[in-house]
């Protein structure tokens, strides 16, 4: 006889008012993590979890679901033998311990583990049925959600971003008995769903979980996210190549109108030519951020825009010429607005607003934007200094620093605050400042976010590294380090930033040395602990260099360790003195260890390190010549040691001086068959001799090799075949 497994398919939809576009992006992504454990959880095998969603719902359709769990055995660690059992008797703690597990005190068994013997049972338990699994489980579903601003509704104390309106709950055809109450308000589970709000009113009847994306499309509701997505791009694309253009499709404003539009339909809309005249950065913005609409370019790589702009209606795709007149309107308006700004900005020198960065608070305890500013030009001219520049591009940097936030009381960035750096551009080339300084002005802010481009320009990355580090050192001068995900600040953006900047532009600075001075300049002003705000910072930026080398330059754990050292503030203090040297020490690393070079010389270079530690010699010195004995030599291979070590200073010496680090290494590859002649074979030696200075002069001989070595890294935080 052949048994068949019957299973099943489940539907959840959760409809609601219409979501926030942010809260449906967030929920989806969460239930697509969250309901995948829950069934795993629970023991529920199923072929596929699908995650739906549209402004007025969000659904789950669950595929080849179990009709219930299958039986399984469970074995339950109890308490230690000699609490559960005295004399051979079962205690009270036995009892208890079975009496839970619902077993006699019999069924208990004594096993010996690495904290001694335990008691153990093993429980076949039953499985229990799909239906009362998943009735259990979706209120935690849907209330586990989370999301900014969580609301009541009706006259109950329950919290979801919108009021929840109806629920479906289906296991094939068996609807599953849920009910949210909500004090005098009561949702039921049932087959009912509702259609496109404008498009289809009426009520949607859904027969089984498997019809659920077909009957809703009958009603106009498209409940795939990435149907829309591709229906959107594809309408917006086509519509755009009509009017002989080319559409931006904005991957953030896409996600956002996706979870606007349940039925999409683009619409072009247009606006007067006259506005093209604007700086094709307000137009733009104002669309995108403010409208959610697409612009029309003239080509895929073209500033220049259209006069028309694309909308994507969740209405009725009959009254598209309505809704695009009604579009246009608004557009009109905000363009208007944009022009009238835009002409009032520019009656005046960027200069001119200097005096109104006085009103402006950067922090209340720091002062206001202006004082800010002053404090930029000097962290600026720091920087500057110790990059060597001549007197043209400090004066750049210190007239960009001057200006670089000037923009921010303009009428345009007051009412479009996107638009900070990009109007100070403009309105610095209208001001006839230099080309230096005006895109210095736009790239300071550089980068934005995690995929934004760094600034390109020497007079922009050193303002911008000059506004993060004077950031930086006020806010921690102030106590206001932050904690777990709270950065209000965006500290961890800052410190990361000026590292990337610094080794994209290959920015020849020494942080420490910056970090100390403007922390003193802080510490003096404001009465605070500079040693304490330095070592702060310092730990703070060592943490983001860790993160960047391996997350970023995808290197090793073990080899970022070698060179930054654990807990070693020789090869901390050097990391933070060249930011460029740590990086090419790690990439070095790295590329000798994909291609086998390290493993030629780890063996050796590993267990010097290692028995070095147990000597006195500083970690600086490399010459043997006036250091180790030679007439304490008893064997040859403490003198191949020797003159292998001396023939290496100067290979070494020139790696340090050019950062050439190939040289040490094939230097270090030369000498290891000497260094293992020292510790085996015929010729070896008992490094830890008993005579005391026999002993010494071995472990200095080490501590050499161990030296040379570390002028690339702490070969003893290296690991073996990682």
């Amino acid at each position: 006889m052949i048994l068949l497994c019957v299973m099943a398919n489940f539907l959840l939809e959760v409809g609601t008012e219409e979501l926030p576009a942010s809260f449906l992006s967030g929920a989806l992504s969460q239930w697509k993590q969250m309901i995948p454990e829950s069934l795993k959880e629970n023991f529920l095998d199923n072929d596929a979890v699908e995650i739906y969603g549209t402004p007025r719902r969000l659904a789950v359709l669950i595929k080849g679901l179990p009709e219930q769990q299958a039986d399984r055995e469970e074995e339950v660690k109890g308490p230690p033998a000699k609490a559960a059992f005295k004399d051979g008797s079962p205690t009270k703690a036995a009892e208890g311990f079975a009496k839970k597990q619902g077993v006699d005190v019999n069924q208990l068994e004594i096993r010996p583990t690495d904290k001694g013997d335990f008691v153990f049972v093993k429980k076949s338990i039953k499985g229990r049925s799909t239906a009362d699994i998943l009735t259990e489980a979706i209120p935690n579903w849907v209330f586990k959600l989370e999301g900014k601003r969580l609301m009541r509704w009706s006259d109950g104390d329950l919290k979801f971003s919108r009021p929840i309106r109806w629920l479906i709950a289906l296991l094939d055809n068996q609807v599953l008995p849920i009910e949210i109450e909500n004090n005098s308000e009561t949702v039921k589970s049932g087959k009912t769903s509702r259609g496109h709000r404008v498009l289809h009113p009426d009520n949607v009847t859904i027969s089984q979980p498997t019809d659920y994306l077909s009957s809703l499309n009958l009603a106009s509701v498209v409940a795939d996210t990435q149907t829309r997505v591709n229906t959107i791009t594809q309408q917006v694309q086509e519509a755009a190549k009509k009017h002989n253009g080319y559409a931006q499709i904005y991957p953030d404003l896409l996600e956002e109108v996706v979870n606007l539009v349940e039925y999409p339909t683009a619409v072009v809309g247009n606006f007067e030519p006259e506005f093209l005249k604007l700086p094709p950065e307000v137009i733009t913005t104002v669309m995108v951020s403010h409208q959610k609409y697409f612009p029309i370019f003239k080509a895929e790589n073209s500033k220049e825009l259209l006069p028309h702009f694309i909308t994507v209606s969740n209405g009725d795709p009959e009254k598209s010429d309505i809704i695009a007149k009604g579009n246009e309107r608004v557009i009109r308006a905000r363009l208007a607005d944009g022009r009238y700004f835009y002409d009032n900005d520019i009656k005046q020198s960027l200069e001119s607003f200097l005096p109104q960065l006085e009103a402006v608070t950067f922090q209340e305890d720091l002062g206001s934007l202006r004082k800010k500013v002053d404090r930029i030009c000097t962290v600026a001219d720091k920087v500057a200094k110790q990059l060597n520049l001549d007197s043209q591009q400090q004066e750049h940097i210190q007239r960009a620093a001057l200006l670089c936030k000037a923009d921010l009381v303009s009428s345009m960035v007051y009412e479009f605050p996107e638009l900070q750096g990009i109007m100070g551009q403009k309105y610095a080339f209208k001001s006839n400042e230099p080309e230096a300084v005006a895109n210095a002005i736009f790239e300071h802010y550089l980068p934005r976010g995690a995929d934004d481009i760094l600034p390109k320009t020497f007079t922009g990355r050193v303002v911008a590294i000059a506004d993060r580090l004077d950031t930086l050192v006020s806010i921690f001068g102030l106590g206001m380090i932050p904690t777990g995900s709270s950065d209000p600040f965006a500290l961890r953006r800052a410190a990361t930033a000026i590292v990337n900047i610094t080794w994209d532009g290959d920015l020849t600075i020494n942080l420490q040395q910056l970090l100390e001075s403007t922390a003193d300049d802080f510490a003096n002003q404001y009465n605070k602990d500079k040693n304490k705000l330095v070592a702060d910072l310092e730990e703070f930026f060592l943490r983001r260099i860790r993160t960047l080398l391996q997350d970023e330059k995808h290197i090793d754990y073990d080899l970022v360790n070698a060179v930054l050292g654990e807990n070693d503030k020789e090869y901390t203090q050097r990391a933070l003195q060249d930011l460029l040297d740590v990086r090419d020490r790690a990439l070095f690393l790295q590329e000798i260890r994909n291609n086998g070079t390290l493993d030629k010389i780890y063996e050796t270079v590993n267990r010097s390190t290692r028995l070095a530690a147990q000597g006195d010699l500083d970690t600086q010195r490399l010459d043997p010549s006036e250091l180790v004995k030679k007439d304490l030599f008893q064997k040859s291979s403490e003198e191949s040691f020797y003159n292998a070590v001396l023939g290496l200073v100067p290979q070494t010496q020139a790696a340090q001086q050019q950062r050439n680090y190939q040289q040490l290494i094939s230097g270090l590859a030369e000498i290891a068959p000497t260094v293992s002649t020292f510790f085996d074979g015929p010729e070896s030696v008992l490094v830890m001799d008993d005579n005391p200075d026999i002993r010494r002069n071995r472990l200095y001989l080490l501590g050499l090799l161990r030296n040379h070595a570390r002028v690339l890294a702490d070969f003893g935080a290296i690991v073996k075949n990682l």
